[in-house]
């Protein structure tokens, strides 16, 4: 009995990290535009038939941008619950936050092209 109550506690624990996802999808318009360019750069890494090296960079990068953007989001919630009239430290701090996402990014971006642009170069050229 006791194996099942901890499998039933790692479903719901499950269950709350999608409800988790599911608020930042629903509240943040930068994890929207964050899964249009996921899924932009999941279908050109598919047609340019990339290498698995490449697909190991383009993951990542995808995963360091959402869990970026997760932590900034739980951070803005925080911050808004704690103080939540204007408070200038809770500002530059809400900024630091959005600062690392902006950060991953950018980095994606870099990994992006330094993934995608030789092979979609070498398609476009053939």
């Amino acid at each position: 009995m006791k194996i099942l109550r901890h499998i039933s506690a790692r479903i719901r624990s499950v269950g709350f990290a999608l409800s988790g996802i599911w608020v930042m999808l629903k509240t943040q318009q930068n994890a929207w535009i964050h899964s249009c360019a996921a899924v932009a750069v999941i279908a050109l890494g598919c047609l340019l038939n990339i290498s698995l090296e490449s697909w190991r960079w383009l993951v990542t990068a995808i995963i360091i941008v959402w869990v970026a953007e997760a932590f900034n989001t739980a951070f803005e919630f925080l911050a808004d619950a704690v103080s939540p009239e204007f408070h200038p430290l809770i500002k530059q701090a809400k900024d630091v936050a959005a600062g690392a996402v902006l950060i991953a990014a950018v980095g994606a971006v870099i990994i992006g092209l330094l993934a995608l642009g030789p092979p979609l170069l070498h398609s476009i050229l053939e």
